[in-house]
């Protein structure tokens, strides 16, 4: 600006060309230079002056949030090493049941091998005692119904109605014949 001032002493027309090209009036040029100065000491009170605030606050944030991150990554990876500390652990311990497991379990099959066999044994001699007396049921059911037959057909052939002692004699003739 000094520069501004000394180029223009030497060449005194240099002032007036620049105020009569652009205009210039010294009176409205300094009350504008001053409502400049004034707009942008309000502007950096009430604008940027909170913006600055702001900014500062969203850097001290942003810087927190970073060192949380570091932190969470510690602990993350401490997390692991514990996770995968456990995981052997759990792992050497399951082998070691399943190992006893196995061990158990062929001492309990044989076991209820023993026993399934004793109980099927005990089953087929329950179902033989119970086909034989259904076989015994249905002999004599079918005893009955044979020398029922045997009268009724005898009483059709004969034409004369039988009694009781000649049912029973037929009976007993034709359940010995059946029976021989």
């Amino acid at each position: 600006m000094i520069t501004l001032l000394a180029a223009a002493a030497e060449k005194p027309g240099i002032i007036e060309t620049v105020q009569e090209t652009f205009h210039l009036n010294g009176a409205f040029f300094i009350a504008q230079v001053v409502n400049f100065f004034l707009v942008v000491l309000v502007l950096k009170k009430f604008a940027f002056g909170p913006i600055q605030v702001i900014l500062e606050q969203r850097r001290a944030r942003i810087a927190d949030g970073e060192a949380n991150l570091v932190r969470i990554q510690q602990q993350l990876a401490d997390s692991e090493a514990t996770t995968a500390a456990a995981l052997a652990k759990a792992n050497e311990d399951a082998v070691r049941l399943i190992t006893e497991a196995k061990t158990s379990a062929a001492a309990l099959s044989e076991q209820k091998a023993q026993e399934a066999i004793a109980s099927a044994q005990q089953i087929l001699a329950k179902a033989e005692a119970a086909a034989r007396a259904e076989r015994a049921a249905i002999a004599a059911e079918l005893k009955s119904e044979f020398g029922r037959l045997v009268t009724a057909t005898t009483a059709q052939v004969t034409g004369k109605i039988l009694t009781s002692d000649d049912q029973a004699r037929i009976n007993q003739d034709a359940l010995a014949k059946v029976e021989a």
